[in-house]
């Protein structure tokens, strides 16, 4: 009876949200068993990071291709696409052990990262379709929610990885997790509407590529800040917990999931840390300031491990502290785009913006795992300070408060 009461377009952000929650939950877990297990069984980390190159790199020509296909047949068709091929990546997963070659967990992280980048792009998009015109606190909100909600069950998939190894070895995690997200893929292609994010004026493929400056930048700006993140977090992090910590799999899985559910609790409250009661929105200035404040956090983290000064406490606390600051970085940035975008054919400019992500995402990921191989921990910190300067930089010429973007002449 509640749900009746609800309004369509609430009822439709539900289900979209409710299918970015499932996918994402396996997809943190996935992550966490492929780094585990492998690592378990002896693969250096450059070789782990390897693992994940597919992953990234499809991901980047997904979310450019996925946005011009949603304009073209609906994000209800994206979104659903993305949960059947997650299903098929994790069904690759099932095969005998002897037959998990490098070659074959690489082709089923392929499939997992266009099956996560579609599912991404046409969550995001979505919600630009369901929000009325010049509600931009509004929207803030909603994209605030849908973020931070995301990223809290990633956190809840690592620990779910790393437990679930733990208790049913690598088969039979994977098994699991398919099955219950068959059930989810199945459910939504009943109750999701078929008519969400299509574009009135179906546009060219040749229109893939932003003309946008404003969204041109920005995503100059996340594919830094994501690198930045990545560079240490993706595999140097838990390796070092690991291999340099003596954690196990729970310590390492059950650590990496607080650390990403409590980002994802800061991003959802991200309107309120910034000041929406008083009805601010953020604009460039603002993004430029927080990404300032964030790059002295990995350069500090740096300096105590390099001077031995308790280890532990310095990553722990770190890292919170990292989390905290790079969480409202995330969630203005989820949000400027979403407004930047232009309303008829939203997922081509939010899927420009995520290939971008994804070109930071297979940076960091790849100098994860050589950095740490070569130069160690220290030096994946200083490599994420820099970006992170980088990315403060670019933020300068973001639109302020006073400056208008024109979602109309966003593609030519």
């Amino acid at each position: 009876m509640a749900l009746a009461s609800l309004s369509s377009e609430l009822k439709q952000y539900l289900i979209v949200t409710g299918n970015y929650w499932a996918f994402t939950l396996t997809d943190g877990a996935l992550r966490m068993l492929v780094v585990l297990h492998f690592h378990s069984l002896g693969y250096s980390p450059l070789d782990i990071a390897l693992l994940f190159l597919f992953y990234e790199l499809f991901g980047v020509v997904t979310n450019l291709v996925g946005g011009w296909l949603g304009a073209h047949i609906g994000l209800n068709r994206t979104m659903n696409i993305g949960l059947g091929l997650q299903i098929i990546a994790l069904g690759m997963l099932l095969v005998p052990t002897s037959l998990l070659s490098v070659g074959w967990v690489m082709a089923a992280q392929a499939v997992s990262g266009i099956a996560k980048d579609l599912n991404k792009m046409s969550a995001k998009s979505a919600v630009k379709t369901l929000v009325p015109a010049n509600a931009e606190g509004k929207l803030y909100q909603w994209v605030a929610v849908l973020t931070g909600s995301k990223n809290a069950l990633k956190g809840a998939g690592f620990f779910l990885g790393g437990a679930l190894l733990s208790l049913f070895g690598f088969q039979g995690a994977v098994g699991l997790m398919a099955g219950m997200l068959a059930i989810v893929w199945v459910s939504s292609m009943f109750f999701l509407h078929a008519d969400i994010g299509q574009a009135k004026n179906k546009p060219k493929f040749t229109q893939l590529f932003s003309k946008s400056t404003p969204i041109n930048v920005l995503s100059a700006a996340r594919m830094c800040l994501f690198g930045a993140r990545d560079v240490w977090f993706v595999v140097a992090l838990p390796v070092f917990l690991a291999s340099q910590l003596g954690w196990d799999h729970w310590y390492v899985g059950g650590f990496l999931a607080s650390w990403v559910i409590g980002y994802g609790i800061v991003q959802g409250f991200a309107p309120s840390i910034t000041g929406k009661a008083s009805g601010k929105v953020p604009d460039g200035r603002v993004a430029m300031t927080w990404a300032g404040m964030l790059t002295v956090v990995p350069a500090l983290i740096a300096l105590a491990l390099a001077n031995d000064i308790a280890p532990v406490f310095s990553v722990v606390i770190g890292l919170l502290i990292f989390g905290g600051i790079f969480a409202v970085n995330s969630s203005f940035h989820s949000y400027l785009i979403v407004s930047y975008a232009r309303e008829d054919g939203v997922s081509l400019d939010v899927g420009f913006y995520y290939m971008a992500n994804a070109m930071g995402r297979l940076l960091g990921t790849l100098l994860s795992g050589w950095i740490y191989q070569e130069h160690g921990l220290v030096a994946c910190l200083w490599a994420s300070s820099l970006l992170l300067a980088i990315t403060c930089v670019i933020s300068y010429w973001l639109p302020t408060g006073s400056q208008k973007v024109s979602n109309s002449s966003s593609r030519m």
